[in-house]
């Protein structure tokens, strides 16, 4: 299994990141991981953008399932039946934002070794007979940064853009009454709209702990990949607004439509 995993994607991907090295003048790694990473998210793209659907999807289908918790808060079993048909009817399968990410798990993990171990060490044993070996990579991207130690700058980058992404895929505030007090019956819209807030925070300061810890090559790759996530659901949600039918991507994802004031905050 690890002979696979490094057969079909550890060395595929340090095979490309060192061949962009080589072809790129002035040989900038820095360059090189900005280019792997829009490589490495056109493959995953299939999958990110079914994944960007379905949050979409399951967002507009909130308040239908926020009704049927009402309907049927005494009769747990009557409740799973009938979401099951709501998500039967309505097109949504609720696991299919969830699929994608664990596909796009072997990849991030073979990304973080090419930048640590493939580089780090100046290994070459597994480069392909037609990939020059560069001998040494220098690892100062753009004459001044240094990949292989952790850079705060960077990290802090990538926690931005990781708020921003978070900022761009709101569950609504539940329905208020005018001396603010949440209106009877909205609870489970409360307590989701109150997750989706805490999620806001909490993942891109974890994002910035974590890049305080790796090189800056990963947290580089990891700010680059967020951006063009950010890019992908801009447009996404932009079609959506306009009422435009996304292209059928074989998983029946329903054209939702979203308020613009919704989307962008």
């Amino acid at each position: 299994m690890v002979a696979l995993y490094q057969m079909v994607i550890y060395q595929p991907l340090f095979n490309i990141l060192v061949w962009l090295y080589n072809v790129i003048p002035g040989h900038d790694v820095g360059i090189a991981i900005i280019l792997l990473t829009i490589v490495v998210k056109l493959i995953l793209y299939p999958f990110s953008l079914q994944s960007i659907r379905a949050q979409k999807s399951m967002q507009a289908l909130q308040p239908k399932l926020d009704e049927l918790k009402k309907k049927y808060k005494d009769d747990k079993e009557k409740l799973s039946q009938e979401m099951m048909k709501l998500y039967k009817d309505e097109k949504v399968n609720p696991f299919s934002s969830c699929l994608p990410v664990l596909v796009q798990l072997p990849i991030l993990i073979a990304v973080y070794q090419v930048l640590r171990n493939g580089l780090s060490n100046g290994s070459f044993v597994l480069l392909y007979p037609f990939i020059a070996n560069p001998g040494q990579i220098g690892l100062i991207a753009f004459g001044f940064l240094d990949l292989s130690k952790p850079n705060m700058v960077l990290a802090v980058l990538a926690g931005l853009a990781q708020y921003w992404q978070t900022t761009m895929v709101q569950v609504q505030q539940p329905p208020k009454t005018k001396d603010g007090k949440v209106l009877a019956g909205a609870k489970d819209e409360n307590v989701m709209a109150t997750m989706n807030k805490q999620m806001k925070y909490t993942m891109p300061l974890i994002t910035i702990i974590i890049g305080f810890s790796l090189p800056g090559g990963l947290t580089l790759y990891w700010l680059i990949m967020t951006l063009l996530t950010v890019l992908q659901q801009y447009v996404v949600f932009r079609k959506v607004n306009k009422g435009e039918k996304p292209k059928n991507d074989g998983n029946n994802h329903p054209d939702v439509k979203v308020n613009e004031e919704e989307i962008i905050k």
